[in-house]
């Protein structure tokens, strides 16, 4: 069964690190070759705010690191913007209110280690 996946950006940045925080069973669900997991432009938007911020270092090559993956790149459309609308503050972070609006416009399960978004009633695949 395909599983349609999107990726938290924390999840992205685990996954492009091996690090050791992203489990077995979930980094297998992202290998899969029969799953879609996207990475949306509002993660890569994160990534590089954090990285001009001095909270992030990348590799020169970041760009092509990402490209190299075999995940769907997700843009940020207007329906996406206008489904924060219908989204209760229960948690204040821009991008991560963007990448619940995008799981439930686009019928994906967001990949996250934060348990808090469960509030949003999105399907969610934890760490």
């Amino acid at each position: 069964m395909t599983r349609r996946l999107l990726l938290d950006t924390h999840v992205l940045l685990w996954w492009l690190s091996d690090d050791p925080s992203l489990k077995a069973p979930v980094r297998a669900q992202l290998a899969a070759p029969e799953n879609l997991v996207f990475v949306s432009a509002a993660s890569v938007w994160e990534i590089r705010i954090k990285e001009a911020l001095g909270k992030l270092e990348l590799p020169s090559d970041f760009a092509a690191v990402l490209d190299a993956q075999a995940f769907e790149a997700l843009s940020v459309t207007a329906a996406h913007a206008h489904a924060l609308r219908g989204l209760p503050m229960h948690h204040r972070d821009p991008f991560d209110r963007l990448l619940i609006a995008q799981a439930n416009v686009e019928g994906l399960t967001l990949v996250s280690h934060d348990d808090s978004l469960r509030a949003y009633g999105v399907p969610l695949l934890l760490t």
